[in-house]
């Protein structure tokens, strides 16, 4: 418990210490269009293949991984 304290204290301090300059260069990325479709063919956790037009609309997190 202490340990997790100790680690939420040193994670505020560090956002609140993030320069202005920082944070507006996030929202200079260049935007490069449309996701493209999602094209699996097998997934987990659901009946039918999800499409992003299905998605649309909805706060969506995508997990993508692999064995390496």
């Amino acid at each position: 418990m202490k340990t997790f304290l100790v680690g939420l204290l040193f994670l505020l301090t560090a956002c609140a210490a993030t320069p202005k300059t920082a944070q507006t260069n996030l929202t200079t990325l260049p935007d490069l269009g449309p996701a493209p479709e999602l094209k699996n063919d097998i997934w987990l956790n659901v009946d039918s293949p999800l499409r992003l037009a299905d998605l649309r609309g909805k706060v969506v997190a995508i997990d993508m991984w692999t064995f390496g």
